[in-house]
């Protein structure tokens, strides 16, 4: 059996804004079809982390190899945002554009797909996180969880390897929460390499192959949910799921 495929490769990772040292010498492997789960406090350089490997941020030393790219400049961010999706905390989508306008965007103005190909593809993936009725309706006619899936499904148009996730059901109301997280974890279970900050646990341990914790910069624990969720082995991180709910 041939080993499985790197998808990330981090190595000594550093990142500071101005005196702050927000990443500390953080290594990371994910192989292809995992599910890596990130989570801590506020401040623990978890956003910061992801937002890294999709060149969205800058490290001022280590090494990063995404969707077999190392990146070492501008146009290495460009070629490996063709092959990652990311999802943010707020949902960013275009508001004066409808619901299929900013799923078409993308695929027609990077990959240079023809409209009614990136057309065809965009209702496919409406229609996944069921949201193909509102095709021409523009975000604010939405609710924030139908707006976050939008985001989602906007970032499969472009049809990557690698999924990153923003703490992506933060800024919703708790009774949205559930609809975005069932479009996750259909996500996960079709095989689709995923890394996800979040708070939510309990989604973290029904989807994630492994969970991180990340404190102060660094990972400090990590390991596959059961052990992560059942025996932490640091203090640190029993003293972090004393205080959050695992539900």
């Amino acid at each position: 059996m041939s080993a499985p495929e790197t998808a990330v490769r981090i190595a000594g990772l550093n990142k500071w804004y101005n005196d702050q040292h927000v990443l500390k010498d953080v290594d990371l492997h994910v192989t292809t079809g995992e599910r890596v789960v990130i989570c801590g406090p506020s401040g623990s350089g978890k956003s910061t982390l992801i937002r890294c490997i999709n060149g969205l941020e800058t490290a001022q030393s280590g090494t990063m190899v995404v969707a077999g790219r190392e990146i070492n400049g501008p146009r290495d961010v460009r070629a490996v945002r063709r092959s990652v999706g990311m999802v943010f905390q707020q949902f960013n989508l275009f508001p004066h554009l409808t619901v299929l306008e900013n799923l078409i965007l993308a695929p027609q103005m990077v990959r240079k797909v023809p409209r009614p190909a990136a057309v065809e593809l965009a209702m496919e993936y409406l229609t996944k996180v069921r949201l193909a009725d509102f095709c021409e309706r523009y975000p604010a006619q939405l609710s924030g969880g139908q707006q976050q899936r939008v985001a989602i499904a906007r970032a499969l148009c472009m049809q990557p390897s690698i999924m990153l996730f923003d703490e992506p059901t933060s800024a919703l109301d708790p009774e949205m929460i559930g609809e975005v997280l069932e479009t996750m974890t259909h996500l996960a279970n079709s095989g689709m390499t995923m890394l996800c900050v979040t708070h939510e646990m309990g989604f973290a341990r029904r989807i994630a192959s492994r969970v991180l914790f990340m404190d102060d910069g660094r990972i400090v624990e990590e390991s596959e949910p059961a052990r992560f969720f059942d025996a932490p082995q640091t203090d640190r991180l029993k003293r972090f799921l004393s205080q959050v709910s695992l539900a």
